[in-house]
């Protein structure tokens, strides 16, 4: 689908074939774009529009690059959070001197959002590189909500394992199956907000160190910029507090495991220490020898219960005492 924003284009959806791109037109938005309207868009701009296979190499040189006066520039954007499938989609950038392309294959929210906000202020697309500017703007702030987002839910799991009852922390195998589970997808959506971070900050300095912000006409542009790659790197510094965080209640949680473990065997052993010494009696008054002292006594089967519930009770008396249990 082809796009354009600006003065005189509200964003409403152009068919290539029934003409050019709008003279007026400032941001021109491709999504999922087919040959005849990538041909449109090249011939408007005059330079060649990045696809998906380019935007999805990893290498900054093939990224962040100057062609023929236009700058060429790929982000990778989070994207799925709240289907539960966070991951990052490549969104490629062609800034021209009038224009800017933007060229993608899915619909990150910071972008659609940004899109119906210049439907209602048409002014933010006065020209392209405020256009710019503004939607990574947009972007950054969907990547602090995330990020502001996971803190809590990273609060709420410590929590659940350092609650401040002792019983409350006996927490089931099944829950902490579902725990382990959360903090597994907790440190996923971390890892991809991570990711966009850095990609969004490695375009901001390209960006900032281009001839193009340094012109008199775009100082209010660079400045928002250079706060923008201030905030983008507090992002990045606060995701590896996060990460740490995460580290450490995965730790714990691998312990309240052990400790459950142990418990199972601790109750095992006190089974055990209760059990052997009557079996052993059981044992020695079940031989089969012909002369036996207690064999005849009136008295021998009350005598035999009684050293077999003496022998379960005083270890127990004995190692309780000693405190090992």
């Amino acid at each position: 689908m082809l796009r354009t924003f600006g003065p005189d284009c509200d964003g409403s959806i152009l068919d290539p074939s029934l003409g050019g791109i709008p003279p007026g037109a400032t941001w021109i938005d491709l999504e999922e774009p087919t040959r005849e309207e990538e041909k449109v868009v090249e011939q408007a701009i005059g330079q060649n529009v990045p696809t998906e296979a380019e935007m999805a190499e990893i290498e900054p040189s093939s990224r962040l690059f100057e062609r023929n006066g236009a700058l060429f520039m790929t982000l990778s954007a989070l994207r799925g959070v709240v289907e539960g499938r966070p991951t990052t989609t490549p969104i490629g950038f062609v800034l021209t001197g009038e224009r800017l392309v933007t060229v993608r294959y899915a619909t990150p929210k910071p972008l659609l959002a940004f899109a119906d906000h210049v439907r209602r202020e048409p002014e933010l697309a006065r020209d392209a590189t405020t256009v710019l500017v503004r939607l990574l703007d947009a972007i950054i702030d969907r990547l602090a909500d995330e990020l502001e987002a996971l803190g809590s839910e990273i609060e709420l799991i410590s929590n659940q394992i350092f609650h401040k009852e002792a019983d409350s922390r006996r927490i089931p195998a099944a829950r902490l199956t579902a725990l382990l589970t959360r903090i597994g997808r907790a440190q996923t959506l971390l890892a991809k907000i991570r990711y966009s971070a850095v990609s969004t900050n490695r375009l901001l300095s390209f960006l900032s160190g281009s001839s193009r912000l340094h012109d008199e006409a775009n100082a209010a542009s660079r400045n928002h910029l250079s706060s923008m790659s201030t905030d983008v790197s507090s992002l990045i510094d606060h995701s590896s507090f996060l990460g740490d965080n995460l580290t450490f209640l995965l730790d714990a949680s691998l312990g309240l495991i052990s400790v459950e473990q142990n418990a199972a065997m601790k109750l095992f052993s006190w089974a055990a220490l209760v059990f052997l010494p009557p079996t052993l009696v059981a044992g020695i008054y079940g031989m089969n020898f012909d002369y036996m002292p207690e064999l005849k006594w009136l008295h021998g089967y009350t005598w035999a219960l009684a050293l077999m519930l003496g022998s379960a009770v005083l270890p127990l008396l004995y190692f309780r005492r000693r405190g090992w249990i």
